[in-house]
């Protein structure tokens, strides 16, 4: 079996935050605390969770934007936490980013052809000439037209701009795209489009997609495995049709049950009950006690006293349900 292109080991991400005055003291918010995945190359594995669960804090981690405290990052076999300056820029040349605002993410002072050509000169890559052709292929990848290229953010849908992102995102010909909810600011009828749209360039470029996404309604269409995130760690990871038709941890049943239907008599959906805690003060034991509609199933109070044991090859749900 081949190398994962991308792995993420123990990754921990960590915030100091200070409130009110100069001589308050500090606390330190936990983001992301020990997730671990691997990404197999031409594979597209979703992240899900309610927001504030960690998710675009490992995207933003794995693509450069945040360094994490402690952890590993390969791609493709190479350690990127350890590289600095010049020494990152060629590995990261390999991952593109696509933001969830397809408007604030565009220069609104740049025409299509700026912004697509950017990543071409900040990587020395093509000739001036060469870089507007480049341009124009991009356009027609992403179902956009040649005049486009002189138009500004502003005179584009937001459809289209977040067409223009994906455009930009693929630029330097990268093999790994980290999608941060690309179609959670658009229309349902759009995000249609734009996920045929990421299935075929995934096709036709051999990329690998790492999905950010709070829908697992959208996932499903898109990814073959499936991280299912809560406060900052992964609490399932299933490939797409084990975790959609056996989910095993109660916050996964909880989220697919909460999906909107049609269906006349389907069970209605498992209690969730108030929000996810702050990372500035996550509950003890298990994270996700206090909301659970399950913890009456484990007795002496375990679930708040007691971490669960974590994902293995043999484990694949973070829950004391598994063990009884």
């Amino acid at each position: 079996m081949s190398a994962p292109l991308l792995s993420v080991r123990d990754l921990h991400l960590h915030y100091s935050i200070r409130s009110g005055s100069w001589r308050s003291s500090e606390r330190v918010l936990r983001a992301v605390s020990g997730v671990s995945f691997d990404l197999e190359r031409g594979g597209c594995l979703g992240l899900v969770g309610e927001s504030g669960s960690g998710k675009s804090s490992v995207a933003h981690a794995v693509i450069g934007l945040n360094r994490p405290q402690a952890g590993s990052i390969r791609l493709d076999g190479t350690e990127l936490t350890t590289l600095k300056g010049r020494a990152r820029k060629p590995h990261l040349r390999r991952m593109g980013l696509v933001f969830q605002d397809p408007f604030a993410s565009l220069d609104p002072r740049q025409s299509a052809e700026s912004i697509l050509t950017e990543p071409l000169r900040i990587h020395g890559l093509l000739k001036p000439a060469e870089r507007r052709l480049r341009a124009l292929a991009l356009l027609d990848a992403v179902g956009l037209s040649p005049k486009h290229l002189y138009r500004y953010p502003h005179e584009f849908s937001g459809g289209q701009r977040q067409r223009i992102g994906i455009a930009r995102a693929l630029a330097p010909e990268p093999e790994l795209l980290v999608l941060d909810e690309p179609v959670s600011a658009l229309d349902v009828s759009v995000q249609a489009q734009v996920l045929v749209l990421l299935a075929d360039l995934r096709e036709q470029f051999g990329l690998s997609y790492l999905f950010i996404a709070h829908d697992l309604a959208v996932v499903r269409h898109i990814c073959d495995s499936i991280a299912v995130m809560y406060l900052g760690r992964v609490v399932e990871f299933a490939k797409r049709e084990d975790l959609f038709e056996r989910p095993s941890h109660p916050y996964t049943r909880a989220l697919l049950s909460a999906v909107p239907h049609l269906e006349i008599g389907r069970p209605r959906p498992l209690p969730l009950a108030g929000e996810i805690p702050s990372p500035l003060d996550p509950p003890p034991g298990c994270t996700f006690h206090p909301r659970c509609p399950e913890r009456e199933r484990i007795p002496a109070d375990r679930c708040s006293r007691e971490t669960p044991g974590p994902i293995t090859p043999g484990r694949r749900a973070t829950c004391h349900l598994l063990d009884s």
